[in-house]
C-alpha cells in the first residue's frame, strides 16, 4: 500500500513538474536568458558600481543638475513649514495649512501660527473607528469573505486620509489653535497607535457580527454596544492624544507678536471667527486617465465621519487642470494637492523632474509606460498631499514649473518646499482641491451628474500619508 501511494505521488509530481515547464525557465531558455547579459569589461564596472551604491546616486542625470531654479512668477505668500513627523497625517496638515495661510493674512497673525492637528486628530480617529463599526452592523448578513466585510477588517483605521476628511471634521468639531492642544508622542508617531486601535477594532467588529446573529438582539442593542466600544476609543485616545478641549482662553497676536486680544474660545466659535469657509464651494478635481473625463466619480466608504459626504472628484484632462490651479494661485489662493511625490524626486533639493534620473542609460532598457499605464499596472498613484503655492509661467502664460508648501519640516527639500517641473506635474500629479470661484462655468456643469460609484478598494483612492 505504502509503495502504490509513493508511485502515485511520484508520478504527480511529475506531471506538475511537467506541466510548470510548459511555462517555466528550461535550460534552453535560460542559456538565452544569460545570452543577454554578456560579461564585458563594461558590464563589469556597472555592476561593480551598481551592487556597493545607492542606484539614484548612480542614476543622477548630470545634464540636469543646472536646471533648478526657484524663482517663480507667481506665488501665495507660504508661512512657516509645518512638519507631520512620523505620521501619515499629510492630508490633514495640507487641508488645515490652506485655512492657516487665509487666517494669517485675514487676521495678520504670526507666520508661526498653526491651528492643533492633535485637536483634529483625535476626532478624526473616533469618527473613523465609528465609521468603521457601523459599516460593519451595515452590512452584517453578509459573508466574511464577502469583498466588502474582507474589505472593512483589512483597514479598520489609519492616519492617511484626503481633504473631505478635513471638511468634515472641522465642519462637526470645530478647530482650536496649537497652543490649545499641542502635539504627543503618539500623534507624531502613530504607528503603534494605530496598530492599537486597529487589533481593539477588529476585536469589536468580529463581537458585532456574532451579537447580531443571536435571535433577540434588537437594533438599540447592537447601537448601546457600538457606543461602549467607542467609550474605549475614546479612552485609548485621550492617553495617547490628550483630551480635546471644550473651552480655552487664547490670546491672539498680530504678525510681530504683539498681544491684540484675549478671549476665550470654544472650538466651533473659533472656527467661525478664524475659518468660517463653506466647503460645499469646494471641489476636489483629479487626473484619473484610467477613467473617462468629464465625468464625476465618488468613492464608497472613502470618508471619515460616517455621517459626513464620501469623496467625489471631477475627472479632467491636465489641460483643464492647469488653468484652474493657476487662476487660483494668481489671487493668492493656496491648494490642497496630492502626486506620486516618490518618483523622480531630487531629495537633496527637493526637486521634482521625470529628468532627474537616467535609468535607462544605467540599466540599459527603456522604460516607457504612459500616465494611464502606470496607474491601470499600479506602478503610479496619489501618495502624499502638499499645499499646491507658486507657479512659474512663460511668456505665453504656460507653466514652466510649481512650488508646493511640503509638511516634513522647513530642513527637507527647499528649505520645506518641493519644486516641480511642468512634465513632471503632467505625469505625477493626480489631485487638487479648488474653490468653485476659480473653476470655469462649464466644468461646473459637471457637478450636476449623479457621481459613478466606485468600490472603496480601488487602488487609485488609497488615503494619501
Amino acid at each position: 500500500m505504502k509503495k502504490i501511494f509513493l508511485l502515485i505521488a511520484s508520478t504527480l509530481c511529475i506531471i506538475g513538474l511537467n506541466a510548470q515547464n510548459n511555462g517555466g525557465i528550461s535550460t534552453e531558455m535560460l542559456t538565452k536568458i544569460k545570452d543577454g547579459y554578456p560579461n564585458t569589461p563594461a558590464n563589469k564596472a556597472l555592476r561593480n558600481a551598481i551592487v556597493s551604491n545607492d542606484i539614484n546616486k548612480l542614476a543622477a542625470n548630470a545634464d540636469n543638475s543646472t536646471a533648478f531654479d526657484d524663482y517663480f512668477s507667481n506665488k501665495v505668500n507660504s508661512k512657516a513649514v509645518t512638519d507631520q513627523k512620523s505620521s501619515g497625517r499629510c492630508w490633514m496638515f495640507t487641508g488645515m495649512n490652506v485655512m492657516r495661510s487665509k487666517a494669517i493674512a485675514k487676521h495678520h497673525l504670526p507666520a508661526d501660527f498653526q491651528f492643533s492637528q492633535s485637536y483634529t486628530f483625535f476626532w478624526d480617529q473616533l469618527e473613523k473607528s465609528n465609521l468603521f463599526l457601523q459599516a460593519i452592523l451595515d452590512h452584517r448578513t453578509e459573508a466574511m469573505d464577502s469583498k466588502t466585510v474582507e474589505w472593512l477588517f483589512k483597514n479598520p483605521i489609519g492616519d492617511g486620509g484626503q481633504f473631505t476628511g478635513v471638511a468634515n471634521l472641522v465642519s462637526k468639531y470645530g478647530i482650536v489653535p496649537k497652543d490649545a492642544m499641542p502635539e504627543t508622542f503618539s500623534s507624531n508617531n502613530t504607528s503603534k497607535m494605530s496598530n492599537i486601535l486597529s487589533l481593539k477594532l477588529r476585536e469589536y467588529g468580529l463581537e458585532l457580527r456574532k451579537m447580531a446573529q443571536k435571535k433577540n438582539t434588537t437594533e438599540q442593542m447592537l447601537q448601546d454596544r457600538k457606543t461602549e466600544m467607542l467609550q474605549t476609543i475614546y479612552r485609548i485616545l485621550a492617553m495617547t492624544i490628550g483630551e480635546p478641549p471644550t473651552e480655552f482662553t487664547w490670546t491672539q497676536r498680530d504678525a510681530s507678536g504683539k498681544p491684540v486680544s484675549t478671549e476665550t474660545y470654544t472650538p466651533q466659535s473659533f472656527f467661525k471667527k478664524f475659518v468660517d469657509e463653506d466647503f460645499s464651494k469646494y471641489y476636489m478635481i483629479m487626473n484619473d486617465p484610467t477613467r473617462e473625463y468629464y465625468k464625476v466619480y465618488e468613492i464608497e466608504y472613502d470618508r471619515h465621519v460616517y455621517d459626513g459626504n464620501n469623496w467625489v472628484y471631477l475627472n479632467l484632462p491636465m489641460e483643464d487642470i492647469a488653468p484652474i490651479a493657476i487662476a487660483s494661485i494668481k489671487d493668492s489662493t493656496m491648494m490642497y494637492f496630492s502626486c506620486d511625490v516618490g518618483k523622480f524626486l531630487n531629495r537633496d533639493n527637493g526637486w521634482l523632474d521625470i529628468n532627474n534620473y537616467d535609468y535607462a542609460s544605467l540599466f540599459g532598457t527603456e522604460f516607457n509606460m504612459t500616465k494611464k499605464e502606470r496607474v491601470a499596472t499600479f506602478a503610479s498613484g496619489s501618495s502624499h498631499a502638499m499645499t499646491l503655492c507658486a507657479v512659474d509661467l512663460d511668456a505665453n502664460g504656460n507653466p514652466k514649473k510649481w512650488m508646493v508648501e511640503n509638511s516634513w519640516g522647513n530642513s527637507y527639500g527647499h528649505n520645506g518646499f518641493l519644486i516641480m517641473t511642468n512634465e513632471w506635474f503632467n505625469e505625477y500629479m493626480f489631485r487638487v482641491v479648488v474653490e468653485e470661484k476659480y473653476i470655469p462655468a462649464k466644468i461646473l456643469k459637471m457637478t450636476q451628474q449623479k457621481p459613478i460609484m466606485l468600490p472603496p478598494w480601488d487602488p487609485m483612492f488609497a488615503p494619501e500619508e
